[in-house]
């Protein structure tokens, strides 16, 4: 897929001349600084799998910022979040906050295709994993008896996806264990509410990773992305019971179905991944557009073009521009 959706990205920040010292370049977005002390957010087209840049999915960018501001919008009554406004469908507000050093994985389901998930390492033979006892035979995809919480520690401390334990934070002395404590408790009830929502839009939420930081206060704030095909796997419910006793894989609504295909090629995220057909990242795009509407009830209506004179415009006197 063509890289100049992401050039008009960079565009838009050159045009509003946010001073390059404060900038973080993501996987997936890019962030600012702001004078106030608050981050702009800008969301980018790219999508990534095995850790790496794959390509650019069309109105990616768009959906997921517009599809987790509705969650965070929707779960205020279980944790406050970082989002402050979103000014333009590509762009949020936050507060800024200080990541915890720590994600957290809510799994709910045996799944996952890569060699750190939670199947894969069942399937090599493992019975404790991530602190938790499996009983043999369990299938692939099978559904768990309660939902599991499973931290990892951040990508950009070179650790992503470490087996880390629940115990093992607290011993490490990664984060406080009175903070522990309510990041799980948290992350659990955010799960149960994305999988009723879910349930109700004919999916079903299998896992998802939450990232959490606090404030100026030390106050918990939900961070990142939340409930996205990004950030989740979503699964269709009434193909999931027929699929699941014949042996089939799901029929997936997010990112999973890159991973499949990448891991249907050969490739284990070691160097450069292979070439996938367009229709691949086509595909991805129409399912992460089938997701937002059918968890927000709303239909997706991409933004106008061109978008640097868009996000320019609609961020005047939001940042004093």
């Amino acid at each position: 897929m063509s890289n100049n959706h992401d050039q008009q990205y960079t565009d838009v920040l050159t045009d509003i001349e946010l001073p390059l010292e404060n900038r973080r370049v993501g996987k997936v977005r890019v962030s600012y600084e702001l004078p106030n002390g608050q981050r702009l957010f800008v969301t980018t087209d790219r999508l990534s799998a095995f850790d790496q840049i794959m390509a650019t999915v069309p109105m990616k960018g768009q959906v997921l910022n517009q599809l987790a501001k509705w969650w965070f919008d929707n779960t205020r009554d279980i944790v406050a979040n970082h989002a402050l406004s979103m000014p333009d469908p590509n762009v949020l507000i936050a507060i800024a906050a200080q990541p915890l050093p720590v994600e957290v994985i809510v799994r709910g389901y045996i799944t996952g295709v890569t060699s750190t998930s939670l199947w894969k390492r069942y399937e090599d033979g493992a019975r404790d994993i991530y602190g938790y006892a499996f009983p043999d035979g369990l299938k692939k995809n099978q559904k768990l008896p309660a939902a599991i919480v499973t931290p990892t520690t951040k990508a950009e401390m070179g650790q992503h996806d470490e087996a880390l334990t629940c115990d093992q934070v607290v011993d490490q002395g990664l984060v406080e264990p009175e903070l522990w404590a309510e990041v799980q408790r948290v992350a659990l009830a955010l799960f149960a509410r994305g999988q009723q929502v879910a349930q109700r839009a004919g999916l079903i939420l299998a896992d998802t990773k939450y990232e959490f930081g606090l404030d100026s206060q030390g106050k918990l704030l939900l961070i990142d992305e939340m409930h996205t095909p990004d950030s989740s796997r979503f699964w269709d419910a009434e193909s999931f019971p027929e699929r699941f006793a014949n042996g089939l894989e799901p029929i997936s609504m997010d990112k999973e179905i890159i991973r499949r295909a990448l891991a249907d090629a050969g490739y284990k995220g070691d160097g450069p991944p292979p070439q996938l057909d367009e229709s691949v990242w086509l595909e991805t795009s129409k399912r992460y557009t089938s997701a937002y509407e059918v968890l927000t009830g709303q239909k997706f209506v991409p933004g106008e073009r061109p978008i640097t004179e868009r996000i320019k415009r609609n961020l005047q006197g939001v940042m004093g521009l």
